[in-house]
């Protein structure tokens, strides 16, 4: 792919269930998410998370409250009023391999959720990736990295509720040292953390880094 097209690859988040980290898998222009034993975000340009997304990382093992509620108290939507972002949010699951599942490329204004995590606005991090760019453009998450401090993310639920989260910080990783726990390790308190591509392109033009935006519920 080109140099210009920052895309999702594989999402290597870390399986939280298990509580076992599993290596992260470098992704390419979109955030990688992590194995459920891993950690590094990405996506690609299918629903597998591959060379085409925010970057790879094992899935996380499952941390704070599992996604067990019914599909109206599923999240649907994410938007970020400070950067006039608001998208559909699709469900992300595992792949075979462990890695996390990012939106296909051709869904690139629309966000996921990752389903092994927490719910928005129940105890755990719940973890949102979103590519920066795909070969069809920009993508949903393309200005993240314009967010600040103290900004409004705001979750809507399929009852029309909406849980309301407070930018604490952001952090810009390598997807080969992605820090699993941190972003997808049990809390107390109910967090959100969104996951994009960022950085450089290596060789084969593929973003070499992760932007991770953390909140707490307000």
């Amino acid at each position: 792919m080109s140099r210009t097209t920052h895309v999702l690859s594989k999402a290597v988040l870390p399986a939280l269930t298990t509580l076992v980290i599993l290596a992260p898998v470098a992704g390419c222009s979109s955030p990688d998410a992590a194995r459920p034993a891993a950690a590094s975000p990405s996506a690609s340009t299918g629903r597998t998370a591959g060379k085409d997304g925010p970057g790879q990382s094992d899935g996380p093992a499952r941390a704070g409250t599992p996604a067990k509620g019914t599909e109206a108290a599923a999240p649907v939507e994410v938007s970020v009023p400070s950067l006039s972002v608001t998208a559909p949010l699709m469900r992300l699951g595992l792949n075979q391999d462990g890695t996390v599942e990012v939106p296909p490329a051709e869904k690139g204004m629309t966000a996921g959720w990752y389903t092994g995590g927490a719910v928005p606005g129940e105890p755990g991090a719940a973890v949102v990736i979103g590519h920066n760019d795909t070969r069809f453009g920009k993508a949903v998450f393309h200005d993240l990295k314009k967010i600040t401090r103290g900004a409004d993310i705001v979750v809507r639920d399929g009852n029309g509720g909406r849980t309301r989260f407070t930018v604490t910080g952001t952090e810009t990783v390598q997807k080969n040292a992605f820090p699993t726990e941190k972003v997808y390790g049990a809390t107390r308190e109910p967090v959100l953390r969104l996951v994009t591509c960022d950085g450089d392109f290596d060789a084969a033009g593929h973003p070499v880094d992760n932007l991770i935006v953390y909140a707490s519920v307000r």
